[in-house]
């Protein structure tokens, strides 16, 4: 049996929360009526219903023209997509109908574009997140209260309304079964991540991903900027912009296809997540990064985090601190045990390609960051090429499945 609700909370927003809020609902209308236009008219004379289609075609563009996040335009899309699914049925029945159009002051939350508590929701907006008190009925038997405060009831997503000049949580919600606990607390391995500059990533499965390609266009964009640079002219300024649409359409192309094999690799490898060290001060933790590769490992992020999804998979980051440096055998940290691409610790003598020990490290990092926090849950494991590796670097040999 199902045991579904529906709890429709009233919002006490903050001074100043009100703008943020109709301008986050306004760029979230703004993606689900572009990929509505789009998806209705296709690219090659069909309606498209593909969510994936939908996403790689906009999803760029769309990050671009707002100052959403990357969920909230990955659900923007989706909104119009299952819009255009719908109306595509009623033109198979011979019923009339048009291109949907998104005029309600209304954007969808979940969790990861939202947080989440018993008293209050984070939500994020064009300018960061902010909090939100709820406006509860005293009586505690009394809906939404009732499953608001019922612990048994966890949250799924939400649709946030403006409404009569109040913010309203249409909040979806759901009661956890004892079977389901029990599945969730199955054994998983995560998949870490290691960016850099010779390689764009690399897994802690022993996969790594050149980054020369990556590199040499960026050379020759750059070359091709220069030259322009010093004509000086209105033409010479048209054709750099035109230089930097093209490094940019190229790039991400790239990026799609190192997505797509990360996300291929950790399903792989039966991987709940993928972790990547945390990009806040990217350039200072890899300082010949240049600002081409700083963009590119927050992009590629990005693709990886709303790609995931379909196939059940998280995208996480954590505190990149010493990963480079520790050893990850014997957990050793000193700053000679790393030169250059080359990894020996200094202690215990394990030597490998330094990217690949450090991949290793933030997949440790993400597991020493769970177990801190208590929460019971089940035990977690780095995902290698030929086994996993537990939060006390111990190795386990596990044939993979076929």
């Amino acid at each position: 049996m199902e045991y579904r609700r529906t709890a429709v909370i009233k919002l006490d927003t903050p001074e100043g929360a009100d703008p943020l809020l109709r301008e986050t609902v306004e760029q979230f209308k703004h993606c689900a009526n572009t990929a509505s236009e789009w998806c209705w008219h296709g690219d090659d004379g069909y309606h498209v219903t593909s969510k994936a289609k939908a996403e790689r075609a906009l999803y760029d563009q769309l990050r671009d023209e707002t100052n959403l996040t990357a969920n909230l335009v990955q659900k923007g899309i989706r909104r119009a997509v299952e819009a255009i699914k719908s109306g595509v049925e009623r033109l198979k029945r011979g019923e009339n109908t048009s291109r949907p159009y998104f005029s309600a002051d209304s954007a969808v939350y979940d969790k990861r574009s939202a947080t989440f508590h018993r008293d209050h929701v984070s939500l994020s907006t064009v300018d960061g997140r902010i909090e939100c008190d709820y406006i509860l009925p005293d009586n505690s038997e009394k809906p939404p209260t009732k499953y608001v405060s019922d612990e048994d009831f966890e949250f799924r997503m939400a649709h946030l309304q403006y409404r009569d000049g109040d913010w309203y949580l249409h909040a979806s919600m759901r009661r956890v079964e004892a079977n389901e606990s029990e599945s969730e607390s199955k054994h998983r391995t995560v998949l870490g991540v290691d960016l850099g500059v010779n390689n764009i990533a690399v897994a802690s499965t022993g996969r790594f991903w050149s980054a020369d390609e990556f590199n040499h266009w960026r050379n020759e964009y750059e070359k091709r900027r220069g030259s322009l640079q010093q004509c000086g002219s209105r033409h010479a300024h048209a054709n750099i912009e035109s230089v930097g649409r093209k490094e940019t359409g190229r790039f991400e192309i790239y990026l799609h296809s190192v997505a797509n094999e990360l996300i291929e690799e950790a399903v792989e490898h039966d991987c709940s997540h993928i972790v990547f060290e945390d990009l806040t001060h990217i350039r200072e933790n890899i300082p010949k990064a240049t600002w081409q590769h700083v963009w590119a490992f927050r992009r590629l992020y990005e693709y990886v985090e709303y790609k995931a999804e379909e196939y059940g998979v998280g995208a996480v980051q954590v505190d990149p601190r010493n990963t480079s440096k520790r050893c990850s055998t014997c957990g050793f940290t000193h700053s000679d045990n790393r030169s250059g691409e080359a990894f020996c610790c200094q202690k215990c003598g394990y030597e490998n390609h330094a990217d690949y020990n450090a991949s290793k490290n933030i997949g440790l990092q993400y597991l020493r960051r769970r177990q801190n926090a208590n929460d019971g849950g089940a035990p977690v494991d780095v995902r290698l090429n030929r086994g996993t590796l537990n939060v006390n670097g111990e190795y386990s040999s596990t044939a993979l499945s076929s």
